[in-house]
Order: C-alpha cells, then structure tokens, then sequence
C-alpha cells in the first residue's frame, strides 16, 4: 500500500457566489490558515454550465437521494411536493435541485481553492460545518455566517445558499483538483510556521 505523508492531504473548496458578494472571501480563508491549512492554489473564476455539469454529479441513485431528502423537508413543514413542484418522483425532485445548484454556481464568481494539510477533507468539513446552515453549529463557517433552509429554498425554487462547498471525501477531492486546476496552478512551498506546528 502507498504511504502518502499525512501533511499533503488535499481537498477542494468553493466559496460560492454569496460569499463572494457578501465580501466574506479572505474572512473564511483566514480561518483555514490560522489552523494550519496550506493554500497551494486558488483563483477566482465565473464557470460556465458545463464545468459546473460536471462537478454536481448526474447520477440517478444520487439524484434519488436528493430528492426525497427534499421530501422529508416538505414532510416536515407540512407542504405538499406536487403544489410547489408538480411532482411527487424523488428522481424528478432530486433533478431540480441538481439545477437549481448549478444555476446558483453559475450566477456569479466562484473562488476556487486547493488546501493540503492534515486530515483535509474531514477537518475542513468539520469547520464548514453542516451543509444545511439551519443545523450548523455555531464556530463552524455556515453556523456563523449562515441562516438558509431548505424550505425557504425550495419554496423559492431555488438551492440553499450554504456559502461553501467542500470534497467529500479523498477520492472526491482528487476528481475535484483535476476538474477545478491545472497542474501548473498548484504551488508547493513551505510556510514559516511549519516546524513549529507539525515537526
């Protein structure tokens, strides 16, 4: 098995275009670093559909998924599906979503970035916090910065407007690193404060 050093784990963040608009950028990037996270690449860009096609996956099971975790939100706040969206199909529901996501993505500068350090990808989803800010605890980035739901969302047609997207896991970072950079867009360098966190 391949040993890989622990400090060069690597994930993928997005702030999407309400942190952007909302001038949290070098707020929440601040974060990462002060914890010990290395930024080795990072550029804003406006995407087009086609990119944000493939990063949101068209995969029926996933889709599946979305949707009746959809259902359960109209469940919960006594709403009927079939009034606010015509249908009852988890896969027609979870379809919407998938757009309504890459429609926000699209709408206006995305700031992408490639973190490295230890236990990246659980780490900084930890610090993002929920992906629905409502549950998010406080301290984490969405329970601080964020107050969207799922309903008010899905009443407006619309995606939750959660200000962060992070991998999922390592095999999704790795596929994220070559959707969202070219090679010659990662740096490798050495922060000052290297030794004295992690040698």
């Amino acid at each position: 098995m391949k040993k890989t050093d622990p400090k060069k784990e690597k994930t993928v963040i997005l702030l999407k275009p309400d942190t952007i608009k909302r001038g949290l950028i070098g707020e929440i990037l601040s974060r990462f670093e002060k914890v010990g996270f290395k930024i080795i690449a990072l550029k804003m860009v406006w995407v087009d559909k086609k990119l944000v096609a493939r990063h949101y996956p068209n995969d029926k099971d996933y889709l599946i998924a979305i949707g009746h975790k959809t259902l359960k939100t109209y469940e919960e706040y006594g709403k009927d599906p079939r009034e606010e969206l015509g249908t009852k199909s988890p896969y027609k529901i979870g379809q919407f979503v998938r757009k309504w996501n890459m429609d926000f993505l699209s709408s206006g500068p995305v700031v992408a970035v490639l973190l490295q350090g230890i236990h990246a990808v659980d780490a900084v989803r930890m610090m993002i916090g929920n992906t629905l800010p409502r549950f998010a605890d406080p301290g984490t980035i969405r329970g601080d910065y964020s107050l969207d739901s799922p309903i008010l969302a899905n009443m407006s047609k619309r995606t939750v407007k959660n200000m962060i997207h992070a991998s999922g896991s390592i095999k999704e970072a790795e596929f994220e690193e070559q959707l969202w950079f070219r090679q010659n867009e990662i740096h490798d360098y050495k922060r000052a404060d290297e030794n004295i966190m992690f040698e």
